[in-house]
């Protein structure tokens, strides 16, 4: 993610007259150990009479003496310099063991050639308090040194200054002010009297605009700035010479190019030389311009290039509507934390403390956004085997005909607030929502832990344990154990209001609970009252009779919703019938489910009893909203959500393994689309939960939680699939067609055992099956029943143990015989990882509004798929094939009329293929970049409590890109191996893909193989039987650093990425050309694990 930037530096001197020049020493080139590469360099001096010599001082600093031979009128030097800005690491340095704290003392020999770097200046009152003021308390280097350079930066107020020299350190101490140059020489006294060496540098400071504004802290400049510039560095043993600038307080990095780095300022000054007396002036510009720029996740487009994407999203939404397409799209964006990469919660555990509190967080702002009167519901979410306790599901529910559910938003309580509520006010609160609903309050009833239960389980534990610290090594059980005993048995936990509709749904319904106890018990849990009651212990009644919860079905007309008078008006209720039921009796008359109220750390939560119809719900909602303000009582609710129903709309956010995932509300329009995924982007971020995260080695991968396209009508009967099974056979024969679209856009976790495999990684035979399936669907036009699509593709589309929902092209809620729930038309495509910023997203979003489009006008039906066999796992994992099979698919969309550019998609190029490295020599230019390797899930081994899967990453691979090459007189090799080339069309090009391992874990497949570190590359001359010259890939640091932490963020996960690449490292000698060996099954393939 590299930007070239031209720098442009004139330093203009005009005299009065013609003067003689004196011997002019310039110090205006990059110096040998700057480590932003220089790309090319000119110095242009005027008057052109001169003499020039390049020379090295005694620190190998770069000079150039000019000499003048005539008198001249002016003296300019211009300098033009192009530097490749690429991310560093400034902090990724090792020390020597007896460095790594300060105070230390330097070897004899450090101290014998540091001696000029250690010289100080007397010492004055003023810097003598100063420097008496700085701890000399061991502290780690690189904590001390930050800490002194933030305390200067914040002591020393930032001038500029024209005059010439340096101030000393007491009056720059005494002004509390100074330029650039009067801080970096003050920071290199102290560090000198502190038995530090330290340098002063001059050099160019380049300062770009950041893409993206910093959250908590300075963004930078507002616009691309240079100038000369002055730091210190300091030299720590094992580390070498680190750059410290004082005036911002930061260590130097990719923007710090060292011109003159010397002891003193005087031998560090950019221009020195004599001149006879005369009148000058002087002038000096400075500019910087961007030249090039890489593709990058943080700036995928330019404006010129988003108002393309918006016009043609409005094209493509004319030609939908022109076609009665109908299409809706939504989808399920995940993020994760910015500050807490490296925990469970943010990678593997779906559960967690903070999770739920920033889930909170960009709740409330999208509900704030999209419907401030809207439906607050913290539900139940999913529940797997192995997790204690089940998800939860923070849901927004608001009617599309714009009528508020919930007026009042005081009355919803916040989560962080203690409102005293207890378990008295959770009885008056359901005795007057009876009162409301024209129930008598006596049916409330109180309801207890089960103090059977605990008794029993506290005589169960060990003879030297009490109850409030039982030493269990169940954290959940330990915690239960202690909050029910430290309450007390007794304590109310909440109130219970048996509620329902009538079997005819036209009144409400209440009545008595009868239990064998005297007292509802409730089933131990952590769970809300609502899931705990002890509704097995109800009476008996004929499975034929029992009032089961039937959900409607989607597929059907709805009148249009009451307004909020008719809500409010409460019909007669059903006469309760208070019989008490005998033995053998079925209790067909009893109410079976009840609206609760529990008073928990303070708040009240109402649990929403199951209701089939959404009338009921919303009246039932707008009497606890009455309710709550007669008793000025926030409230929160839980429990069961409103009935499905097309005149809803809805968000949710909930928790997935490493993730935040949010169910955004469909999109009917573009425009919509732009504006609902930019907007949950920003909030994302400003809820400090982003779109990026990194494997420990700075690979990119999305957020592991995936960016599932979901595609559909606004009903079941507008569903483009239903209503044209073609447009679904288009699709998936496209996909299939074209493997680009499942790789281009994937997580990393990809091949036959991953959660979204395509058709023919899940099983190859299955593509025979699926042509037939295709043959069996009506043609367009024709008329289809719904369920013949799910029937078709149900069995076909599934993973390798036959998961439905584990599958490419996802179609589990398109018409499923599961349920109503499933068959609401909808498509889902599961393989779309989560891309890192908003417009990459929408230009996803783009290209498959743009597909169904053309497929609706003109449906693709191959006579038969590609059979890619093992070619997918060879050709199709490498960005040129890729980036080749994708320019097909824009070409074809262009000759459709929907003009998508290439360059549109070079920022999902990069985000999916990062770039490791590049080299030349002789002519012939070598590319490394990362390409795909497929996981793989190992066999089932025994764990605590069941049985685990592991996944094998520990295989990468690279792609190897070479030009110019003659392949009569070169062969390319890694590690001593000839790499299989094959030609890519272009006289001299070549790609080739480098299989390796990584790392090695004690668990992966062929575990004995150890890691393939470093990757040599060379370019062997056959010729003359050695290497021409090579590159060397560190998968693991070079220094044998360990990290242990996850990258914070992308410039230093590029960092990590480029520490590992080198531009040298040849095999030396006379080399024996190895002989060319190519795999029949991945013939553009190298796999070291062969040799």
């Amino acid at each position: 993610m590299s930007i070239h930037v031209a720098l442009h530096h004139v330093t203009h001197y005009r005299y009065d007259r013609a003067v003689e020049l004196g011997p002019q020493i310039v110090r205006l080139r990059p110096a040998a150990h700057s480590r932003t590469r220089i790309l090319s360099y000119a110095l242009k001096v005027q008057p052109e009479q001169h003499f020039i010599n390049w020379q090295q001082d005694p620190q190998g600093n770069y000079l150039a003496r000019l000499v003048f031979p005539e008198k001249t009128s002016e003296l300019r030097i211009e300098v033009d310099l192009l530097a490749e800005m690429a991310v560093f690491n400034p902090f990724d340095f090792f020390l020597e063991p007896y460095a790594e704290q300060i105070p230390f003392a330097y070897a004899a020999d450090e101290q014998r050639e540091l001696a000029p770097y250690l010289e100080t200046l007397p010492l004055t009152p003023r810097f003598q308090a100063y420097l008496d003021a700085i701890s000399r308390s061991p502290l780690p280097a690189v904590d001390f040194l930050v800490g002194l350079n933030q305390r200067l930066s914040a002591d020393i107020a930032y001038l500029i200054r024209m005059e010439p020299g340096v101030q000393t350190p007491e009056q720059t101490l005494l002004n509390a002010s100074g330029s650039c140059r009067d801080s970096a020489w003050l920071l290199v006294q102290l560090l000198r009297n502190l038995g530090l060496a330290a340098r002063f540098v001059s050099g160019y400071l380049i300062q770009l605009t950041a893409d993206v504004k910093s959250l908590d802290g300075p963004s930078g400049t507002e616009v691309d700035f240079t100038d000369l510039h002055a730091w210190c560095e300091v030299y720590l043993p094992g580390a070498g010479w680190i750059g410290l600038d004082a005036t911002s307080g930061l260590f130097a990095g990719e923007g710090h190019i060292p011109l003159a780095c010397s002891p003193d300022p005087s031998s560090a000054a950019p221009i020195t030389g004599l001149v006879e007396p005369c009148e000058c002036e002087f002038s000096h510009e400075m500019s910087v311009e961007r030249i090039w720029e890489a593709p990058r996740v943080t700036k995928p487009y330019t404006d010129e290039q988003w108002l393309a994407i918006q016009a043609l999203g409005r094209q493509i939404d004319v030609d939908l509507l022109e076609a009665d397409v109908r299409l809706t799209m939504g989808g399920e964006p995940t993020f994760v934390a910015i500050d807490d990469p490296d925990g469970p919660e943010w990678n593997t555990a779906a559960l967690g403390a903070n999770k739920r509190r920033l889930a909170g967080e960009l709740f409330q702002r999208l509900r704030q956004h999209y419907a401030p009167q809207g439906l607050v519901h913290f539900g139940q979410g999913k529940w797997y085997p192995g997790e204690q306790l089940p998800r939860w599901s923070l849901n927004c529910h608001w009617r599309r005909d714009g009528v508020p559910v919930w007026r009042n938003n005081a009355l919803i309580a916040d989560e962080h607030e203690d409102y005293a509520a207890d378990a008295l006010l959770a009885g008056r609160f359901l005795a007057s929502v009876a009162e409301r609903l024209k129930l008598p309050a006596r049916f409330v009833f109180p309801a207890y832990e089960d103090n059977f239960y605990y008794l029993w389980r506290e005589g169960s534990l060990p003879l030297n344990v009490s109850a409030e610290d039982s030493r269990l090594e169940d954290a959940l059980e330990r915690q239960r154990l202690r909050k029910v005993f430290s309450q007390g048995l007794d304590k109310v936990i909440g109130q219970v209001l048996p509620l329902a509709r009538t079997a005819k749904g036209d009144q409400w319904q209440s009545g008595r609970w009868y239990l064998r106890d005297n007292h509802c018990r409730l089933v131990p849990g952590d769970s809300p009252l609502g899931y705990r009651l002890p509704l097995a212990s109800q009476p008996w009644v004929t499975a034929a009779e029992y009032p089961f919860i039937h959900a409607t079905d989607p597929n059907q007309d709805f009148p249009e919703l009451g307004g909020a008078a008719q809500l409010a008006a409460i019909d007669e209720p059903a006469v309760a019938d208070e019989r008490v039921p005998q033995v053998d009796e079925s209790a067909d008359w009893l109410t079976r489910t009840a609206l609760c109220a529990e008073a928990r750390e303070g708040r009240l939560y109402l649990f929403m009893p199951p209701l089939e119809r959404l009338e009921d719900y919303l009246q039932l909602v707008s009497v606890i909203e009455a309710t709550a303000e007669e008793l000025r009582c926030p409230v929160l609710l839980e429990g069961y959500e409103p009935p499905a129903d097309p005149r809803l709309c809805n968000f949710r956010v909930t928790p997935d393994p490493g993730v935040i995932e949010v169910n955004v509300q469909p999109s009917v329009s573009w425009d919509e689309l732009v504006e609902r995924t930019e907007f949950l982007y920003e909030q994302a971020r400003q809820t400090r939960l982003t779109s990026e995260k990194f494997m420990i080695d700075g690979r990119h991968t999305g957020t592991g939680g995936g960016n599932h396209f979901v595609l559909g009508g606004a009903t079941p009967a507008d569903s483009p699939f239903l209503r044209r099974p073609d447009l679904l056979r288009s699709l998936i024969s496209y996909w299939h067609n074209h493997p680009s679209l499942s790789y281009l856009f994937s997580g990393l976790f990809i091949g036959p055992t991953s959660q979204a495999p395509r058709v023919d990684e899940a099983r190859n035979d299955a593509l025979y099956e699926l042509e037939i399936a295709f043959t069996q669907m009506p043609a367009p036009g024709q008329e289809c029943a719904p369920w013949l699509v799910d029937r078709l593709l149900r069995n076909l589309l599934i993973d390798v143990t036959g998961n439905t929902h584990r599958a490419e092209f996802c179609i589990d809620k398109l018409y499923s015989p599961d349920g109503a729930t499933g068959r609401l038309g909808l498509l889902e495509l599961r393989a779309f990882e989560m891309p890192p910023h908003a417009r990459m997203s929408l230009a996803q979003q783009l290209l498959l509004r743009a597909l169904v489009a053309r497929f609706w006008r003109e449906p693709y039906a191959p006579a038969r798929l590609a059979r890619w066999g093992t070619e997918l796992h060879d050709r199709f994992l490498l960005p040129h094939f890729i980036e080749q099979d994708f320019a097909d698919v824009l070409v074809e969309l262009n000759a459709a009329g929907y003009p998508l550019r290439a360059e549109w998609f070079a920022a999902h190029l990069e985000f999916r293929f990062p770039k490791v490295g590049d080299y030349a020599v002789s002519g012939i230019e070598l590319e490394l970049r990362q390409a795909l390797e497929p996981w793989h899930v190992l066999g089932e081994e025994g764990a605590a409590g069941g049985t685990v899967r592991y996944v094998d990453s520990s295989l990468e691979r690279l792609q190897v890109k070479v030009g110019g090459l003659v392949p009569e007189r070169h062969v390319l090799t890694c590690n001593g191996v000839a790499l299989p080339l094959h030609p890519t069309g272009r006289v001299g090009e070549f790609v080739a893909g480098v299989r390796y391992r990584a790392w090695q874990p004690a668990n992966c497949l062929q575990p004995t193989i150890p890691v393939h570190a470093p990757l040599v590359f060379d370019l062997l001359d056959t010729w003359m039987q050695r290497s021409l010259g090579g590159c060397q890939y560190h998968v693991a640091h070079p220094g044998g650093r360990n990290y242990d932490s996850l990258p914070v963020n992308a410039n230093e996960a590029e960092s990590r990425r480029m520490a590992r690449f080198f531009r040298l490292g040849h095999s030396p000698g006379s080399l024996e050309v190895p002989p060319v060996v190519i795999n029949a099954e991945l013939p553009l393939t190298l796999d070291l694990r062969r040799f």
